[in-house]
């Protein structure tokens, strides 16, 4: 019986013959390729491991130029499980060190082991047409990684194999620069899904897959929070969906893999920027008690999930009411949240709104022009009014930010919770802070 093309074993990929020399004679490898493909090729464990101690980056430079540049689909599936064998240690085999060391490989300046003869296989070590440095090498292979996540070249195998190989790469600094620099963050965000959701996805299409679809899973997860050490990827995060997927999937995730590496991922993030505050509104308190309850045997899971349980705890006692409002604000996640109506938080809290120039009544007003949702609409029109309610120069204020012409054309709204709050607001404007106990908030 043939076997089915996507379900091939690296193994099974392995044991093709490749035609090297046609390649040789059609300039799309070099002669020293060539030869090392040679020495390499359908060699045992240990002499590839030899191999690869000897001339490493060589071999890189080799196996990421053919991924490049031949488009077979039968050779680069060749060459990415040789990439794979080296990654992963020749099926768990090797010890963790050649793990280590095969990593390095991809990453090491590829130039002449002995520079003080200049020669290695016989080619010059100042020709820049024969070496390149580890970003030509990097660069070459993280694009290509990430066209096989935009544009799979096979439907069901390129993007695990491409989410696999990253898993691994970007443990590395320098990788998770250039990935980022590639604009890869935004291509591992769809990935984020619960399984329960993927019956589209080619991988979840009978039961038997379901491992594979986790592992996916499992291995994009795993990348977001090997990028959740390194700033720019962080900012990215900040601005894309990956904190409500990376949610969504912990409170339906039963796989600890999972869980755990999503669990460790948000305590990395915790600390940065609005992550804490966005946690608190998504309700990752309570969910971290969900999960707490159930009876995890991996313990390192449940010692994150305590961690995780602590710093939001830390996070909520550290943010003031204001602090709390002000994030809500600038999120844009206006709601009826208690705060908005209540005197005390205006009366304690009127001076903070002077900060950085009036910025949270400056977000408030452009929300009146930019916002479609009538809730948010009204919510921004009662805090305007409960700001010139309360502060001794409001209406001036908020005169002089020109909201005055805004609220009139709101008073025309179809939504009656608008007009309401639009009508309130001014009518606070007009008549000031000495009529302002005859009007209902």
């Amino acid at each position: 019986m043939t076997i089915d093309h996507a379900e091939l074993s690296t193994d099974q990929v392995l044991r093709r013959d490749i035609p090297w020399e046609t390649y040789m004679t059609t300039k799309l490898i070099s002669g020293t390729a060539l030869q090392l493909l040679r020495r390499y090729d359908k060699r045992s464990e240990s002499q590839k491991a030899s191999l690869l101690d000897e001339d490493g980056p060589a071999y890189v430079r080799v196996f990421v130029g053919i991924v490049r540049d031949i488009f077979k689909e039968e050779t680069v599936e060749y060459v990415l499980a040789l990439i794979d064998e080296m990654l992963t240690g020749y099926s768990g085999k090797v010890t963790g060190s050649y793990k280590k060391r095969a990593v390095k490989y991809l990453l090491l300046f590829a130039r002449p082991k002995n520079e003080s003869n200049g020669v290695m296989n016989g080619e010059a070590s100042d020709s820049k047409s024969k070496f390149t440095t580890v970003d030509d090498v990097l660069r070459g292979f993280i694009d290509w990684l990430c066209s096989q996540l935009k544009d799979p070249s096979h439907h069901s195998r390129s993007i695990p194999i491409a989410v696999n190989c990253l898993s691994t790469l970007l443990r590395e600094p320098v990788v998770r620069s250039s990935f980022v620099h590639a604009d890869g963050v935004k291509l591992l965000i769809p990935l984020i899904t619960p399984v329960s959701n993927q019956s589209s996805n080619p991988l979840a299409s009978s039961q038997s897959n379901q491992q594979s679809v986790q592992q996916l899973l499992y291995e994009t997860c795993l990348c977001l929070w090997l990028l959740s050490f390194y700033e720019p990827a962080v900012e990215y995060l900040a601005t894309s969906r990956s904190l409500p997927r990376l949610i969504e999937v912990v409170k339906t995730s039963t796989k600890e893999k999972v869980v755990r590496v999503i669990v460790m991922t948000l305590k990395n993030l915790l600390p940065r920027g609005t992550f804490g505050a966005q946690m608190v509104d998504l309700g990752m308190p309570q969910i971290v008690q969900n999960l707490k309850a159930h009876a995890w045997g991996d313990e390192d899971l449940v010692e994150a999930l305590n961690q995780l349980e602590e710093a939001l705890k830390d996070n909520i006692k550290q943010m003031s009411s204001f602090e709390k409002y002000k994030q809500e604000v600038l999120l844009g996640h206006l709601d009826w949240s208690p705060v908005h109506k209540d005197s005390f938080f205006w009366r304690d809290n009127i001076k903070n709104f002077e900060e950085n120039d009036f910025q949270i009544l400056r977000v408030l007003i452009t929300v009146l022009d930019t916002a479609n949702d009538p809730k948010s609409l009204a919510v921004a029109c009662s805090d305007l009014s409960q700001f010139i309610h309360h502060h001794p120069s409001g209406r001036f204020v908020v005169n002089n930010l020109k909201a005055k012409e805004r609220m009139m054309k709101l008073m025309n709204h179809e939504n009656a919770e608008v007009t309401k709050n639009a009508l309130l607001c001014i009518q606070r404007l007009f008549l000031g802070a000495n009529y302002a106990s005859f009007l209902q908030a």
